[in-house]
């Protein structure tokens, strides 16, 4: 019985030991190049963008085996004209955590383009005007942009930004 225990323990002790062993090489990164440049290759993550790699620091300023991987955002881009009582889109679809980018172009008429719920305001302007406008989705839901100018937004110069 004594020696079935004994067995069982040093089963134990060496599992630990090749758990604990194998893990720490995995988490390894090694670099490549001169150790003055900021160039990082991280084994195994061929499938992520890597744009930035950096070493997270532990307690004592020792680098931990562990790597931070931030990617590049995508940026949507738009553009939305404006005419005499319309816009050239009646529907713009984002996900939620994009960065929209939405060139207002206003090619005829007195108008301007908002959206409340984000603070997205071009100036009133006669055409032709250009005004870049850009902001992060960072709320769901149905959203309306629209022309504030007289009773435009009446006569349907509005359209929707859905962020799923």
């Amino acid at each position: 019985m004594k020696k079935t225990y004994i067995i069982i323990i040093v089963l134990v002790i060496v599992a630990g030991i090749l758990f604990f062993g194998l893990r720490s090489k995995k988490l390894e990164a090694p670099t490549v190049g001169n150790e003055n440049t900021n160039e990082v290759e991280v084994v195994g993550e061929e499938n992520l963008p890597v744009s930035n790699a950096m070493p997270v620091l532990g307690e004592e300023g020792v680098g931990v085996d562990e790597t931070i991987v931030v990617t590049e955002e995508k940026v949507k881009e738009f553009t939305v004209s404006a005419q005499n009582f319309s816009f050239s889109s009646s529907l713009i679809t984002v996900k939620k955590g994009d960065k929209v980018k939405i060139t207002f172009k206003n090619t005829q008429g007195f108008h301007d383009f908002k959206i409340d719920e984000y603070g997205v305001a071009a100036k009133q302007a006669n055409a032709p005007t250009e005004e870049v406008l850009e902001f992060t989705a960072d709320k769901a839901g149905s959203f309306e942009y629209y022309c504030s100018v007289g009773s435009h937004r009446a006569l349907g110069m509005k359209g929707t930004l859905v962020v799923e």
